[in-house]
């Protein structure tokens, strides 16, 4: 009887978070119906509406679904978790860690490259998810009247700032209704489907992926183009990878083939019969599905689907920066935690009015989803590309896969991938530039920020000493002693801190217990208190302390000093501890590194991160600062 009621509480729990994963995880691939395959029959590159057509473009939205989504995606690319979590940063972690050991520095360097890249690309798809979704919704009044035309760009700026001025009250109160909402969205999806499906039963005859094949024979270079189009079915795939931490596998995939896959296909068939009988809703076939008494509960209900959709992708763009800045390729920047018991749940507030300005601009820049659609996909269709590459190179080192299994595998994805990237590079001077340049300024600053910290690695070394020969050479009678604890923070725990050289040099002073500090980000996304602490004895009263943080987790000072506690020798009194940070001028030079370019953006981006206080949470009365100069 224990064993049922086991059973059903698992059960009950597995429902919950699949209904969870409903509402964040598929938020941008379940709002697709509404721009997807308008956009291959209206438009500048509309497709002509015959039978042909629409089987041909059904059958590719089916087969790419089957493929992308289900084989690659679900299959495949959800097994490639970095301790539970997903993402191409967590991906790039986990392979990059394989290569520096085992493999040669090119390829190590190319991984690194692939992830910083693949990752920046992804800013692209958090500000034009916004605009696309939201705009797309709010497009439906016009099917109602066109009265509401002109008023279509102010509601939908009212709603996006609406949407990111919310950011800083955190998803935890509002997102237990998500679930329910996404659940009653791919219901409607669903049954509007299964209704004009019911009608013209014979639309079911696309899945026979003979008519892909006969769609390209039949419109070549055009079918390439409309290739494009299609892509926007299957752009939610990374956001699925991403958000694999939150909720785990298993009801990321229950949810998929339960709900969301089931409701998606049958709306997309749905709307591919409407058009075969009624040409004239290509304009917007999803509306047009509306029985007209419903036409603006459904607005509603797309406004809200898209909100949730929105939402799920800032929300990743801000764990997205979070991670890089623990792993070291990111500024830090001010990051507030919105819930006490959800580590997950961040605000970013710079990012957060970045991302409104660029979502606004994009908004007014192009002024209809349907133009939006032309820069919405080439960004997400190469970190596709990166994604199967980091997999590939996993599968061979980590998984330890046969060859003769991975690379036709490998080769049939990325084919596919590429195919979909050469269909939106067309789009390119459409509108496709503005996440690409996006990106590549991202990168930029993520490469100029890595490659900063290495150079202001090597230059520190040229003034820094052992730390345990120092120790040992150090005579204590030449100084004056003071009362309490000094804590030395050092980005290596083998090297003496400058501060504490400097302290020694200019001011006299040892403090009767001297605490040397590391803080570390691992590869790992998460370390367990037992494991976050490693204390290293010194000669007199001195320690090391090694602090290891996963790269989803944020520094806390107070909490690492009462873990200290009863493992050090001696007794700790945060009110009587003072903090000793080394502070770095940099001048840009033409030594050997970074183009002086990069060097003065790498000096800008140090000189106006985070301060350390607030980033590792150190009381700021406890805090001196002692400065010295590098020229990089």
């Amino acid at each position: 009887m224990a064993t049922d009621t086991e059973n059903a509480e698992q059960s009950k729990y597995l429902a919950l978070l699949s209904l969870s994963a409903l509402g964040i995880v598929f938020g941008d691939i379940g709002t697709s119906p509404l721009y997807a395959i308008r956009e291959c029959f209206s438009g500048e590159h509309a497709l002509a509406i015959t039978d042909l057509n629409v089987y041909g473009v059904l059958s590719l939205i089916f087969w790419s679904m089957i493929l992308v989504i289900v084989i690659k995606y679900m299959i495949i690319v959800l097994r490639a978790d970095n301790k539970g979590e997903g993402g191409i940063l967590a991906l790039m972690a986990l392979v990059y860690n394989k290569t520096t050991n085992k493999s040669s520095p090119y390829l190590s360097q190319a991984v690194l490259i692939l992830g910083l890249f693949g990752s920046a690309l992804l800013y692209g798809d958090g500000v034009i998810t916004p605009a696309i979704s939201v705009l797309s919704a709010i497009e439906g009044l016009k099917v109602a009247t066109p009265i509401f035309e002109p008023y279509i760009l102010p509601i939908t700026t009212v709603i996006l700032v609406l949407l990111f001025s919310f950011q800083k009250f955190g998803t935890g109160k509002i997102g237990i209704f998500f679930g329910p909402i996404m659940l009653l969205w791919f219901g409607s999806l669903g049954v509007l489907g299964a209704i004009n499906v019911w009608r013209a039963p014979t639309i079911l005859y696309s899945i026979n992926p003979q008519y892909a094949f006969d769609f390209f024979i039949l419109n070549k270079a055009h079918g390439l183009i409309v290739l494009g189009s299609i892509f926007l079915v299957v752009t939610g795939g990374e956001a699925v990878y991403a958000d694999m931490g939150h909720f785990g596998k298993k009801p990321i995939r229950l949810a998929w083939f339960t709900v969301a896959m089931p409701a998606l296909l049958l709306n997309y068939f749905g709307q591919g019969a409407l058009m075969m009988f009624q040409p004239e809703t290509a304009e917007n076939p999803f509306f047009h599905m509306m029985p007209k008494a419903l036409l603006y509960p459904a607005v509603i209900l797309s406004a809200m689907a898209t909100v949730i959709a929105s939402q799920a992708v800032i929300s990743g763009v801000f764990s997205l920066t979070r991670q890089a800045i623990m792993l070291g390729y990111f500024p830090r920047v001010r990051i507030l935690h919105t819930s006490y018991k959800e580590i997950g749940q961040i605000y970013i507030p710079l990012l957060n009015w970045m991302m409104l300005f660029a979502t606004l601009f994009l908004v007014y820049f192009f002024k209809s989803s349907s133009s939006l659609a032309a820069a919405y996909g080439i960004a997400i269709s190469i970190t596709m590309v990166i994604t199967t590459l980091l997999v590939f190179e996993l599968a061979m080192k980590k998984w330890k896969l046969p060859l003769t299994l991975t690379l036709p595998l490998f080769l049939i994805f990325l084919s596919i991938d590429i195919s979909f990237f050469a269909a939106n590079s067309i789009k390119f001077f459409q509108g496709g530039w503005f996440p690409i340049v996006l990106g590549i300024g991202i990168f930029f600053i993520m490469a100029t920020w890595e490659k900063g910290r290495e150079i202001l690695k090597l230059r520190l070394h040229k003034h820094l000493k052992p730390l345990v020969p120092f120790l040992e050479s150090l005579d204590k009678s030449e100084f004056s002693q003071a009362k309490g604890t000094a804590i030395y923070m050092i980005n290596e725990s083998y090297y003496t801190p400058p501060a504490f050289i400097h302290n020694l040099e200019h001011n006299q002073v040892l403090h009767e217990r001297v605490i040397f500090m590391n803080i570390e980000t691992t590869e790992n996304p998460y370390i367990t208190n037992k494991d976050r602490l490693e204390i290293v004895n010194l000669p007199g009263k001195t320690c090391l302390i090694k602090v290891f943080y996963g790269f989803m987790q944020s520094p806390d000072m107070t909490n690492i000093l009462e873990l200290a506690k009863p493992l050090l020798e001696f007794p700790i009194d945060i009110e009587k501890t003072t903090f000793f940070l080394s502070h770095e001028s940099l001048r840009a030079t033409p030594l050997p590194g970074m183009a002086i370019w990069r060097e003065k953006l790498f000096a800008f981006l140090s000189r106006n991160q985070l301060q350390a206080t607030e980033h590792f949470k150190i009381p700021r009365d406890r805090v001196v600062e002692l400065g010295m100069q590098i020229n990089l």
